[in-house]
């Protein structure tokens, strides 16, 4: 006597009948069909086990379903992209979402290169330098006006140039007497620091540091022998030739200040004018 060979779900013989294998287990066509297959989404109707099942994440249609929703083209075999859950041909997803380059004014399409900066989008061809036409691709930039250039042709038709280096000047700039500097360039003449930020000050048309300028110019106080400035509205008192800090013009007696009082002196002693306690004797 023959083995049997029935359906796993309903039991009926599967002899001379068509049947499906899943898992090596044997189905007849019904059963298979109510068990494992999907129903269209387009139409609703079953997809039978003899129709081609087209699935995407978890979604199914017929081979004749599997239609862009814009333009109704087949999309079997071909590249689709979705927006929420609406299938589109490429080229209608493009027209519809995607960015359009702005140079060129044309959609930009899933999966070619494209350039961004600002907001803005351009094909990789597109995106060139407004001087020498040349793609810009990652290398830096500066945009003016609207418009992008390399930094060697912005350099060349913008760029200021340092009157002391003569290069030009893209970042960092100080403009002193109207004319440009790098900020490295400008240094005191004496101790070479850079004075960008510092006060300074200046002479026969150099620049310099105001510790420089102090120690190379100034007259130095008559007590103390540091320089006076005289520099930011500070005071100093000047007579015969010899000038004093308004701290160090003080009795040599008593060291009461002299500034704006009488005084006498002798040879390099200044002392309170008589009556006083102090006298012009050692």
């Amino acid at each position: 006597m023959a083995e049997r060979y029935d359906c796993t779900e309903c039991k009926e013989s599967l002899y001379g009948q068509k049947y499906v294998l899943r898992e090596e287990k044997p189905y007849c066509v019904k059963c298979y069909e109510v068990l494992f297959c999907h129903n269209c989404e387009v139409c609703q109707k079953l997809i039978s086990c003899t129709s081609k099942d087209l699935s995407y994440k978890d979604r199914h249609w017929h081979g004749e379903c599997f239609l862009c929703t814009k333009c109704s083209r087949s999309l079997v075999d071909r590249p689709f992209a979705t927006k929420d859950d609406v299938l589109m041909c490429t080229e209608c997803y493009s027209n519809e979402f995607s960015a359009k380059c702005h140079a060129c004014l044309k959609t930009i399409m899933p999966g070619s290169k494209k350039m961004e900066h600002k907001g803005n989008s351009w094909h990789e061809n597109c995106f060139t330098c407004n001087r020498c036409q040349q793609p810009i691709g990652t290398r830096s930039f500066v945009q003016k006006d609207g418009n992008n250039y390399c930094l060697s042709c912005y350099e060349k038709q913008f760029a200021l140039q340092c009157v002391h280096c003569k290069k030009p000047i893209t970042t960092g700039g100080v403009n002193y007497r109207d004319q440009p500097w790098h900020k490295e360039c400008f240094v005191c003449i004496g101790c070479k620091q850079q004075l960008a930020g510092q006060r300074f000050t200046s002479r026969d048309d150099f620049a310099y540091c105001l510790d420089c300028f102090c120690n190379l110019f100034a007259k130095k106080c008559a007590y103390c022998t540091t320089p006076i400035s005289g520099l930011g509205g500070s005071k100093y008192i000047s007579f015969e030739q010899r000038q004093w800090h308004n701290d160090c013009f003080n009795c040599k007696k008593c060291c009461v200040s002299l500034v704006g009082r009488g005084f006498l002196t002798s040879q390099i002693k200044i002392l309170k004018l008589y009556p006083t306690v102090c006298q012009l004797l050692e």
